[in-house]
């Protein structure tokens, strides 16, 4: 099956992410695909490689990141949301990359499930 993934929370505020996160993981372990995250609103913020969590807590940034560099997953960031946030080309964090809605909407249409973690 090939799922698409819409984040709307942010790593250090909502479960959304985590839960995302963990969603995808056992989809592709299962021998799903993951055609891609879509990441909105304050989701955004998990594209920031700014952020910096502690030593002893998870890194999500880095999570998503090692998940798109392993299993091709196609990390989307809203422009206009990202923009709104700070997030931009010069802040992105690796394997994530900028776009528009249009992105989501084709992923819609693609995809034979469309998630949505968050608010």
């Amino acid at each position: 099956m090939k799922f698409g993934i819409l984040v709307n929370e942010g790593p250090f505020n909502h479960q959304a992410s985590d839960s995302a996160y963990q969603f995808a993981k056992a989809a592709i372990a299962k021998g799903h695909q993951v055609m891609r995250v879509f990441f909105y609103y304050d989701g955004v913020n998990n594209a920031n490689k700014l952020s910096e969590p502690q030593s002893d807590d998870r890194n999500l940034v880095k999570l998503w990141g090692d998940m798109a560099k392993a299993h091709k997953v196609d990390l989307v960031v809203c422009v206009a949301a990202g923009l709104r946030r700070g997030i931009k080309d010069q802040v992105l964090a690796e394997g994530f990359r900028i776009s528009g809605l249009g992105q989501l909407t084709e992923l819609g249409i693609a995809a034979d499930r469309l998630l949505v973690f968050g608010d």
